[in-house]
Order: structure tokens, then C-alpha cells, then sequence
């Protein structure tokens, strides 16, 4: 007995144009994300991966991964905005769960509570919200440190009162032990410019080659139905 096997996979150009259309479509929205979020704080670029069988499922072979370099840091004059010069993320407590970010740009409520611009708690290190000891008069009394370390200066008792360490983590939720934090600064998207324009190029190219393709496609397809109709 001979047993043969194989795989045999035979794609119509038009729908292969279509699908590869698509998918440059999809990458170049990526790049158009980029772009918009430049100017954001802690906005962390997207990378397009496109896997070996994109070519025949399409989109649903493109994936992203995020870019966690550190961003552009710059000064601010809020004592309240804090950032971070090495790789790491602010723990938010949100209606949704916990979530990620490298926006720093915080604020007290009336009763102490850190919070973000959304009114959600800055988680610690502990994973409770944090709250100062005591209500500042001045946010520039609240200190932290390198190591995330959270205090408010007490009048009263000339102290600095701790209120806890913030809790930074990486993308994997392990605890980062050198985070370098920086009080007064703001980190701007590490997003450059010029290197997504570069990216454009190719991404248009291969689409336009593809449309191209279709047309041609389409063409010969009128052309056969036309002689088609005309020999019946």
C-alpha cells in the first residue's frame, strides 16, 4: 500500500490583492496612531508585527507590540508630575482594574489621596491607594525620591511624614527595583517623527503595488466575461 500526501493551496490574485491591501492599511493606521500621539505624555509607540502566514489569513496574522523605550523627558512645573528616567509602569486603580501607565501627571484630592487626571488612586507598592498622612497646603511640600518614595513635609513637626512608595512595575507586573524617579518632570512620547514618515514609504509602496496587481486583475476578468458574452 503507498499512502501520498501533500498540501495544495491555490489563491485567486484578486482576493490575495485585497487581503494584502488590507493588511497595509491596518500597519499604516498604526503608523497614523504614532504620529497623533507624539505630543501625548507617556505615550508609548506601536510596532506592527506581521507573522510568516499574514500573507494568507490576512490581518488576523498582525499583531503590535509596544516600543517601552523611555520617552522624552522634560521639565515641568508642577511638583505633582512625576516620571521615571529607566523602563517601568505607575500602578492606577481603575473601575476596569488595575492598569498601566507612564503618565505621572497627578493630583491631591481634599483628602489627600493621589490620584491621576482621570480621579483614579495611584496604587503603592503594597497595591493600596495612596494617601498623604496629612493635607498639604502647597503640592511643592509633597516629596518623593528616586526609589518612588512618597512624603509630606509636616509644619507642625518640621518631618517629613512617608506616605508610601509608589508602586512601578514592568509590563509583566514584577516589582522594578530602580525605577530613577523624577519629581517635576514630564515624559513625552518616544515617538520620533522622521522614523515614522520613513516607515510610511515602504508601507504605500507595497499598497499601491497591490491595487496595481487588482486592477490588472480586474481588467483581464471584464475582458474574459466580455468575450464571454460575446461568443454565446
Amino acid at each position: 500500500m503507498q499512502i501520498n500526501g501533500g498540501v495544495n493551496f491555490c489563491e485567486p490574485g484578486m482576493r490575495s490583492s485585497i487581503r494584502a491591501m488590507h493588511v497595509q492599511s491596518e500597519i499604516l493606521g498604526m503608523i497614523n496612531e504614532n504620529v497623533a500621539g507624539f505630543d501625548k505624555v507617556g505615550f508609548q509607540r506601536r510596532e506592527p508585527v506581521v507573522s510568516s502566514f499574514t500573507e494568507y489569513i490576512g490581518v488576523h496574522g498582525l499583531s503590535t507590540t509596544i516600543d517601552d523605550q523611555v520617552g522624552r523627558i522634560m521639565v515641568s512645573k508642577n511638583p505633582l508630575d512625576i516620571t521615571m528616567a529607566n523602563k517601568g509602569y505607575f500602578q492606577i486603580q481603575t473601575p476596569n482594574g488595575v492598569q498601566l501607565t507612564r503618565d505621572g501627571r497627578f493630583k491631591l484630592d481634599k483628602d489627600g489621596n493621589l490620584l491621576n487626571l482621570e480621579d483614579c488612586p495611584v496604587l503603592s507598592d503594597a497595591g493600596m491607594p495612596i494617601k498623604l498622612p496629612i493635607v498639604p497646603d502647597n503640592p511643592a511640600q509633597v516629596v518623593v525620591n528616586t526609589k518612588g518614595k512618597v512624603s509630606v513635609y509636616a509644619k507642625d513637626s518640621n518631618q517629613l511624614l512617608t506616605a508610601g512608595y509608589l508602586g512601578i512595575v514592568d509590563a509583566n507586573g514584577m516589582a522594578v527595583l530602580n525605577p530613577d524617579v523624577k519629581q517635576g518632570y514630564n515624559e513625552h512620547s518616544n515617538v520620533t517623527i522622521q522614523n515614522e514618515f520613513l516607515a510610511v514609504k515602504p508601507v504605500v509602496r507595497n499598497f499601491e503595488a497591490n491595487r496595481q496587481i487588482f486592477l490588472i486583475e480586474s481588467a483581464n476578468l471584464q475582458k474574459v466575461i466580455s468575450q464571454l458574452g460575446s461568443t454565446s
